[in-house]
């Protein structure tokens, strides 16, 4: 089966054509541009997040909201250049970096591109595992192989054409959304002190730090920057510059409104562990503690909540690594399988750990330190990249984005370097 990445364009009958030949106005211009982003703020919300932002809610309180606001702003900026590089190219980022990289540097990059979606795998695994183990009862190992035949199921979307695809993933988002927009309401938090967090950046020690890193890391996910480019490769080709342009500019709403959710999501969860578990005076490092407790201080009806979306952030994600693995090998390697033997072949390392027994968060927070490496490696050539006028044209990056992507770069891999040397040698 083909991948709707990179083989599929829109039709010229798409809605969006007649946008850009002027014939669709008001708000419904925006309509056909929904959808790419979408699909990638699903890594926002894999179930590594579940784990990072619950541990420094019930830790630190709303001490670290702000960092998840900082992360978003991060994220949307990252994703805008990886969108913008489709767009202007009509190749997605690993397609750019075989062409102008060697061949041993871009074999060497499809093989830490391909460590980093097995770490993905495990984490969406786990999640998707967890919420069945949770909700059902079922043992991790059967939940896992339940989870990995969900994933075929929306994989089977593509099918129907990209618009189908983006509809169902990002139903999926919206789901995930509600339930801890529900979950917030249960906690009841404080305004003053919520406020507080979110607005005044401020640590409590080297712990408040390592929690930070991890959130940061768990939120810029390596897949999610290669993905989005070949989201937008060809979707909706622009002949000129201006078209291009055009594009971009509707595409970016679709990326902040999508950066929302996700940012609102994640914010969600710090804030139900802040609101219940710390002011309770009560610690949560695993995710089936966390379920229990909701049950215990808010009732069933949150831990089910808590439970679903876990078992959705999960399945989904899995769908959308898979999606980002197919895309890393055609575009690094010039090489593919077919979609479905590849969900099958990725499925056995998360299936086996999974097998082995280890403690599910503990093997969530490992997926994330595996994840930190990889960030680099799509980050750096991403800016360069757009940056360079011969490629971008007139989307090339401006004096001042270019300031703020290096800098932003420089302190995500700074702070990923922090986190692997607390993990390992501190």
């Amino acid at each position: 089966m083909e991948s709707p990445l990179t083989n599929r364009m829109a039709s010229k009958q798409d809605p969006a054509y007649d946008v850009l030949a002027g014939k669709t106005k008001g708000w419904k211009k925006l309509l056909p541009f929904l959808g790419p982003a979408f699909i990638a703020a699903v890594a926002y919300v894999d179930p590594g997040n579940f784990a990072t932002n619950i541990a420094a809610g019930s830790e630190y309180g709303y001490l670290l909201l702000w960092v998840i606001l900082f992360s978003n702003v991060l994220a949307l900026l990252i994703q805008s250049l990886s969108a913008k590089l489709g767009i202007a190219t009509g190749k997605n980022l690993p397609e750019v970096s075989r062409e102008r990289f060697s061949k041993p540097v871009s074999f060497g990059l499809w093989i830490q591109a391909e460590l980093v979606v097995i770490a993905t795998d495990l984490a969406e695994f786990i999640g998707a595992a967890l919420g069945l183990y949770l909700l059902f009862g079922i043992p991790l190992l059967p939940a896992a192989i339940i989870a990995a035949v969900g994933s075929f199921l929306i994989l089977e979307l593509q099918r129907r054409g990209f618009r189908a695809l983006e509809a169902g993933i990002g139903g999926l988002l919206f789901m995930i959304a509600i339930a801890f927009a529900m979950q917030v309401v249960f906690a009841e938090p404080e305004a003053g002190p919520l406020l507080q967090g979110l607005f005044t950046p401020q640590f409590d020690g080297v712990g408040s730090v390592m929690l930070a890193a991890g959130i940061l890391g768990a939120t810029v996910m390596p897949h999610a920057i290669y993905l989005h480019s070949g989201l937008t490769q060809r979707r909706v080709v622009g002949k000129t510059d201006a078209e291009r342009k055009r594009i971009f500019r509707f595409e970016f709403i679709d990326i902040l409104l999508a950066m929302v959710i996700a940012g609102a999501v994640n914010a969600s969860m710090l804030i139900m562990a802040a609101s219940l578990f710390f002011e309770n005076g009560i610690i949560v490092e695993d995710l089936d503690v966390a379920f229990v407790q909701l049950g215990e201080l808010v009732g069933s009806t949150a831990a089910i909540l808590f439970g679903a979306g876990l078992l959705i952030a999960g399945l989904s994600s899995s769908s959308v690594g898979t999606m980002s693995g197919d895309m890393i090998m055609q575009g690094f390697i010039n090489f593919r399988i077919p979609l479905y033997l590849r969900r099958a072949i990725t499925m056995v390392p998360p299936l086996f750990i999974i097998g082995s027994g280890v403690n599910a968060t503990d093997a969530l927070v490992m997926s994330q330190i595996v994840l930190s490496f990889g960030i680099a490696f799509a980050l750096v050539p991403l800016i360069m990249f757009t940056s360079n006028k011969e490629l971008m044209g007139s989307l090339r990056n401006s004096t001042w984005v270019n300031v703020v992507a290096w800098g932003a770069a420089a302190l995500i891999i700074s702070l990923n370097i922090f986190l692997l040397y607390q993990t390992f040698f501190a």
